[in-house]
Order: C-alpha cells, then sequence, then structure tokens
C-alpha cells in the first residue's frame, strides 16, 4: 500500500500565543485567531439554543406533527453522523478547515433563512421542514468535524485544555440561558423573525471565521490507487491501535452508551414517575448548567495537577454517584416536593460537573496526542462510534425501563459508567500527562500505521 501523502504540519508560534515564561499556558481569549473562533463558537452556540425552542414550537403548534413524524425529525439530526462521519472526518485531512467553517456558516445562515420564508408564503409544512433539518444536519457534521482538528493550529498545545475548558464554558452558558432567551424573543418578536435573526447570527459567525489567521497547508497531492477508503481504514487502525487513545476511546464509547439511557430516560422518569412539575424540572435542568460551568473552571488546574489520565478518570469516577443514588434512594411521588429538587438537582449538578472536568481534558490530549495529519479521521472515528452507541443505547433504554423499571434502567446506566472509569484506571490513559512528548518514536511505537509516513512534528502541534 503506498504511503500517505506527506501530513500538513504547521508550528504554532507560542510567542503570539502569549505563553507565559514560566512555562504554564497563557489565557487564549488573548490569541486573536482563538478569540475569534470562540466569539463566533460561543454566539452560535447562543443562536442555536435559541432557536431550537421556536424548532419545538413549530412541530408542535404550526405542522402539528404526530410522535412518529416528531421521531423522524429528531433522528434526521443524527442520521449525517451515522452515513458520513467517517468519510467527512477523512476529508477534513484533505480540505482546508477553516474554509469549511465559514461555508458551513454561510450554509446553514441560507437554510434558516429559508424557514421564516415559508412560514410567511405558508408553505412550511412537516416535508420542508424535514428538508431544512436534514440540510442543517449535514451541514452541523462538516462544521464540528473540521472546528475539532482546527483548534490545535490556533493555540499551542499545552494551551489545549484552556481552549477546550473555554469553549465548554460559553456552549454551557448558551445551554442554559439560551432556551430562556429564545422563550422571550418567541414570545416579543415571533417565529419568523427568530429564524432571521439566528440566520444573521450565523452570518456573522462566517465573517468572524473568515478572518482567523491560520496557516494550513494544501491539499495532500493525490497518491495513484489510494481513495477515500484507504484514509478512513487508516483513521480507524491509527485509533484503535494506538496505546492511549485506544482505552481513552473505549471508555468514551462505554459513557456514551450510560449517558444515553440516562439522557432519554431522565426526564420521563422526573415528570411522570416522580411527578415533579414542570418549573420545577427545569429549574433541576438549570443546576446542570451550573456544575458544566464549575467543571470547565475547574479542568485546566485539574489536568496540570493530577495530570490528563488522572483527570479524566476523575470525572468518569464521579459520573457514577449521582445515577448510583437516584436509583437507591427512596424517592417517590409521595416524597417532599423540597426534597425532591434538591436530590435531583445534585444529579444534574454532579453529573454535568464531572462532563465539565474530564470533557476539556480529554479532547484536549486527543488533539495532542494525534498528528495534524490524522486529527480529522481520529476525531470522526471516535465521534462516529460515540453516535452509533448512543442511538443504539436510546432504543434499548425504554425496553430495559418497561421490562425491569425505572431505577433498574439508571441503576444499569451507573455501572455502566463504572466501566468506562475501570477501563481508565487500568489503562495507560491513567497515567498520561498532557506534557507527554507525543514524539515521532512514540507515536510510531503507539501505533502509527505503518502505511504512514511519520512525520516531523514540532513540540506544539
Amino acid at each position: 500500500m503506498p504511503s500517505a501523502a506527506p501530513p500538513r504540519l504547521v508550528r504554532v508560534d507560542e510567542v503570539a500565543a502569549g505563553a507565559s515564561s514560566a512555562g504554564r499556558p497563557a489565557e487564549v481569549l488573548r490569541v486573536p485567531a482563538f478569540a475569534l473562533f470562540w466569539s463566533a463558537t460561543t454566539i452560535r452556540a447562543f443562536g442555536s439554543a435559541a432557536a431550537g425552542v421556536a424548532f419545538q414550537v413549530l412541530i408542535v403548534t404550526v405542522i402539528n406533527a404526530t410522535p412518529i413524524q416528531i421521531s423522524v425529525l429528531s433522528a434526521l439530526g443524527v442520521v449525517p453522523y451515522l452515513f458520513l462521519g467517517l468519510i467527512v472526518g477523512a476529508l477534513m485531512d484533505r480540505w482546508r478547515r477553516q474554509r469549511t467553517l465559514v461555508l458551513t456558516s454561510i450554509g446553514r445562515a441560507l437554510a434558516l433563512a429559508a424557514i421564516p420564508v415559508m412560514l410567511l408564503t405558508n408553505t412550511l409544512s412537516f416535508w420542508t421542514l424535514a428538508i431544512v433539518v436534514l440540510i442543517l444536519g449535514v451541514l452541523t457534521l462538516f462544521a464540528d468535524s473540521a472546528a475539532q482538528p482546527l483548534l490545535p493550529l490556533l493555540v499551542p498545545r499545552r494551551s489545549l485544555v484552556v481552549a477546550n475548558a473555554r469553549l465548554g464554558q460559553s456552549a454551557t452558558v448558551a445551554a442554559t440561558a439560551g432556551p430562556a432567551a429564545g422563550g422571550a424573543l418567541l414570545n416579543l418578536i415571533g417565529a419568523p423573525l427568530l429564524f432571521a435573526l439566528e440566520s444573521v447570527i450565523l452570518a456573522v459567525s462566517a465573517l468572524l471565521q473568515s478572518r482567523i489567521k491560520v496557516s494550513e497547508a494544501g491539499a495532500p497531492a493525490r497518491v495513484p490507487g489510494r481513495h477515500i477508503g484507504h484514509d478512513i481504514t487508516e483513521g480507524f487502525h491509527y485509533t484503535y491501535r494506538h496505546r492511549t487513545l485506544r482505552p481513552l476511546a473505549l471508555s468514551v464509547h462505554t459513557w456514551f452508551l450510560a449517558h444515553s439511557i440516562v439522557t432519554t430516560l431522565f426526564g420521563v422518569f422526573v415528570l411522570r414517575e416522580l411527578d415533579v412539575p414542570e418549573w420545577a424540572f427545569g429549574l433541576i435542568l438549570a443546576f446542570g448548567g451550573v456544575g458544566g460551568f464549575v467543571g470547565a473552571m475547574l479542568a485546566p488546574r485539574t489536568g496540570a495537577r493530577r495530570g490528563a489520565g488522572r483527570a479524566i478518570l476523575l470525572g468518569r469516577g464521579l459520573t457514577v454517584a449521582p445515577w448510583l443514588a437516584l436509583a437507591l434512594l427512596p424517592v417517590t411521588p409521595t416524597t417532599s416536593l423540597v426534597v425532591l429538587v434538591v436530590v435531583l438537582s445534585a444529579v444534574q449538578f454532579i453529573y454535568a460537573l464531572s462532563q465539565g472536568i474530564e470533557d476539556a481534558n480529554e479532547m484536549g490530549y486527543r488533539q495532542a496526542a494525534a498528528p495534524d495529519a490524522m486529527q480529522g479521521r481520529m476525531n470522526s472515528t471516535i465521534r462516529t462510534a460515540n453516535r452509533v452507541v448512543f442511538f443504539i443505547g436510546a432504543l434499548v433504554s425504554g425496553a430495559i425501563a418497561t421490562a425491569l423499571g425505572y431505577r433498574f434502567a439508571i441503576g444499569l446506566a451507573a455501572v455502566i459508567f463504572a466501566g468506562a472509569a475501570l477501563i481508565i484506571a487500568f489503562s495507560p490513559v491513567r497515567r498520561a500527562r498532557h506534557e507527554d512528548d507525543h514524539s515521532i518514536a512514540g507515536l510510531s511505537e503507539e501505533g502509527f500505521p505503518p502505511a504512514q509516513t511519520a512525520p516531523t512534528a514540532s513540540p506544539e502541534v
């Protein structure tokens, strides 16, 4: 098999990134390229969270969707990841990632702008909305696949945890405050103007992304006889033969299985089984937003002091406690509402706290461990497997709860979460640190595929 084309490697200037002389990562928001990237991501997250409320209103009140139609619309957001995830990931190791971000933001702006037009012309139906949702799903897949491998080119390697933490903080705030803002705007200006506003926000995001100054190599030369299937296979082999990425990937796949169960069942369990009022349910979910923000704040310091592996293990371990407690505690509909709100808020807070701690450290380590030429495929391989696992888990969780009860299903999720933590605890990931030398010798020993020509990378990449 011919060797792959030379990877795209870019040296990140630590002086421009503002790294401290003491060797600690500087505040990444002072890095102009990352500041633009963060700003574009943040305003898009707020806009999407606000528009999500309007989407729900359209589905229920405008097109009067049936339960089956609602399920179809929900599935259309995931389907692109299942069928195109690996292909798009391979393309992101061939294409310019910044340009992809700009084009996808413009594409999403145009797709959302079609909704107010259809509302005003009375042409919005289930099928037209389904087409828009599918287009948005495909464009979001391209955007996500470009953003993850682009980030390591914007900040030094030792600043990746801080950068991911900043992104996590703003995403948490957007997910918490965005729906409330969307509901207020929906009542104030109506659905057509809200979607038009979201379209403008995406256009602004595209403008900010276009101003990011980053050096990306051109498309690699085409190797005779080599097609995208070879690239996908190479990315798969790299990820699952890598000494630390393999157990890290298996752990996150296991985590996603449990996550799919609790995500699917928590709302139904709280609202139907425990008979918690809707206003109290909203308050409970808000504590999850607070926990996620606190976790993202703690993530860089935790990773620096304990190491990437132990920080990830801490997050995985914390995840078990709230769901095991919820499965075992004798809370019932007759329990005081105050007690229910306190217990359920603690579950959401600790769960989101654990995610905030582990997510920035996990993503930062993955981005530092893989060479630039493998970033798109490594991330898409893990992300696509996560979506498949989540899809399966969401389908079977209802059957488990129906047959054996909600508490059994939630307890089972806690056991699976524990399994994800044990994979980290008994693998080389536990000793991994962000400052590990991911040299070419190390990459070869950890599973860099023989067909791939090992690049000479600077320590900052």
